[in-house]
């Protein structure tokens, strides 16, 4: 019998040592068992904001929203803050690479976003439409 374990055990001579697989197979397993974050958003508020106010200290940053009634202009009355977010700055970069990714995405489909309101509003009441990102030539060497 102790032939036959020898055998099941010995890889033939014209295989590839198994060793090689488990390393190349290693980052497939990482990403397979990679948790997964369960979210309970059942007690979440979903509030509409179209002010940010970024502050911080040296170990946190501090993100007030709130809702102008005045975008035009500069306000003649205090925006009242809504909902204040204070993360730390590892979370913050996190949260930026997540929001870029995400508005690259966004214009990658629908056009460039113009932040100046002043560029996106038309006389009359009417809207431009939106800018497609236009391919940029590529110059000889």
């Amino acid at each position: 019998m102790a032939d036959s374990k020898d055998k099941e055990t010995k890889a033939p001579e014209n295989e590839a040592p198994q060793a090689a697989a488990p390393e190349a197979a290693a980052p497939q397993r990482q990403a397979q068992q990679r948790p997964q974050v369960q979210v309970d958003d059942s007690n979440a508020q979903a509030l509409y904001a179209n002010f940010c106010r970024v502050t911080g200290t040296p170990e946190e940053l501090i993100l007030d929203f709130g809702l102008n009634p005045q975008p035009f202009g500069v306000p003649t009355e205090p925006i009242p803050i809504n909902q204040r977010l204070i993360v730390n700055f590892y979370t913050a970069k996190r949260l930026l690479q997540a929001l870029q990714l995400t508005i690259h995405r966004q214009e990658a489909t629908f056009g460039v976003l113009e932040t100046d309101v002043q560029k996106r509003v038309m006389p009359g009441g009417g809207r431009p439409a939106p800018a497609r990102p236009q391919p940029q030539p590529q110059s000889g060497a």
